[in-house]
């Protein structure tokens, strides 16, 4: 690699840790429209996602390059250390399609002066939000 950061070819890979990783996969591949990259022995599975690289893996312990560190799935749903803003077009065009493909909102789209936006969960309990910019 050349002393340039960021380098070409390098890419970014959203990590989020599921409970459930067959109702992770069909979620945001069935539901969401990601398409499916690769499956790793039934613990992770790489989906790729308006651009983007999403890994889902199943919990785990420390390893010899992470000798610390705990892979855990939310615990507690409504307390949030990450997520994920899709942009749409219309959000509540979008909201239509994605409730009838299964995905379950907190609220219907709520307005503000500058978006629409609503909230739902993947399986395990990450928070992704749908958000229309009103130029």
């Amino acid at each position: 690699m050349s002393s340039k950061f960021p380098a070409e070819d390098m890419a970014l890979t959203n990590i989020l840790v599921v409970d459930d990783i067959n109702a992770a996969r069909d979620f945001y591949v069935e539901t969401l429209g990601a398409s499916l990259y690769r499956e790793y022995g039934g613990t992770s599975v790489v989906v790729q996602f308006l651009g983007a690289w999403i890994l889902l893996v199943t919990g785990g312990g420390p390893t010899a390059d992470k000798p610390d560190v705990h892979f855990v799935a939310p615990e507690n749903v409504n307390r949030v250390q990450h997520a994920m803003t899709i942009r749409v077009p219309d959000c509540r065009a979008a909201h239509k399609i994605l409730s009838d493909r299964g995905a379950r909102f907190l609220t219907d789209p709520v307005e503000s002066e500058h978006e629409v936006r609503a909230f739902f969960r993947d399986p395990a309990g990450h928070l992704l939000e749908i958000s229309e910019f009103k130029g």
